[in-house]
């Protein structure tokens, strides 16, 4: 009997938005794991090495709990979507640091976009004008959110725009394992990849984290085990056309956070950044769904 769940998509809808509010909460705890009010500011590595080891630690739990079969896993597959995972969530930990929560959220959502251009060399899609317009329109947005200067781009902003780029090509490896292992299994399998990866990249930077931040890291790490969990599920329950454009309210999470833990409230240039990126992602996943239902239509 198949392990893989049967389709839901009432109930995809319902997960991805618990993923939504644990990846917020994830980004929001790294955020407080660099400031100063909790000890000498800990490095992205760090913090990204804590979120595996603790998503790991939580994972194994489950697993041994529920005695979950580890079966033929496609370790080349998940070596692969591990190591941008790290990529990623180490460098959207770095661009918090340096930026409010909600703009470095908002330059995140460029990721499908970035999806849908890897999809085109390794997947062999095809890309119709309305899908391009809809990548250039979330571009835009992205450019407004880097407050270009003569000066220079806001570094915050490159490091989320780098991590967008990183998770867009995860985008692609993370849909091909939840459509042949269980949840569990991909969960399990990832985050022990990705623990060793970042305790080799740890070793440099290391610094004996106060007992504040070992409890901010530990809810780094159960944050964004949840949220993986909930994403893989709903991903597994509908097509990521039709389930992605629910992950927008992660921005409603980051910005909340962002006005009552650091009165920070988003100017017009957050808005009109963030509204241009989720319109496009928006037409984007709308598009998406159609050439779903009309394979006919691929323009």
């Amino acid at each position: 009997m198949s392990l893989l769940p049967s389709p839901n998509p009432r109930r995809a809808v319902l997960l991805m938005l618990a993923a939504t509010f644990f990846i917020a909460s994830s980004t929001l705890m790294a955020k407080l794991a660099s400031d100063p009010r909790f000890g000498a500011p800990l490095h992205p590595l760090q913090i990204s090495h804590g979120r595996f080891l603790f998503a790991f630690l939580l994972i194994s739990t489950v697993v041994a709990t529920t005695r979950q079969p580890i079966r033929a896993p496609a370790l080349a597959l998940h070596a692969a979507r591990s190591f941008l995972g790290w990529g990623g969530v180490t460098l959207m930990f770095t661009a918090v640091a340096f930026v409010p929560l909600a703009d470095a959220t908002a330059i995140s959502f460029l990721n499908p976009v970035f999806a849908m251009i890897f999809a085109i060399p390794l997947l062999g899609e095809r890309v119709g004008p309305i899908r391009w317009s809809a990548a250039s329109i979330a571009l835009l947005g992205a450019v407004l959110l880097l407050r270009p200067s003569s000066a220079s781009f806001a570094l915050g902003g490159l490091f989320a725009l780098a991590a967008a780029l990183v998770m867009g090509l995860e985008i692609i490896l993370i849909k091909r394992l939840s459509g042949r292992e269980p949840a569990l299994q991909i969960l399990f399998v990832n985050n022990a990849f990705g623990l060793a990866i970042a305790s080799l990249a740890v070793l440099p930077v290391w610094a004996a984290p106060t007992a504040a931040q070992w409890l901010v890291l530990a809810g780094v790490g159960s944050a964004m085990a949840a949220a993986q969990f909930f994403f893989v599920n709903a991903m597994a329950r509908a097509d990521a056309s039709y389930v992605a454009p629910f992950s927008f309210a992660t921005l409603i999470f980051a910005a909340a956070y962002d006005a009552t833990l650091f009165a920070t409230w988003p100017d017009a240039v957050t808005l009109l950044g963030a509204t241009t990126i989720l319109s496009g992602a928006g037409l984007l996943a709308w598009r998406e769904s159609h050439l779903k239902q009309s394979p006919s239509e691929r323009k």
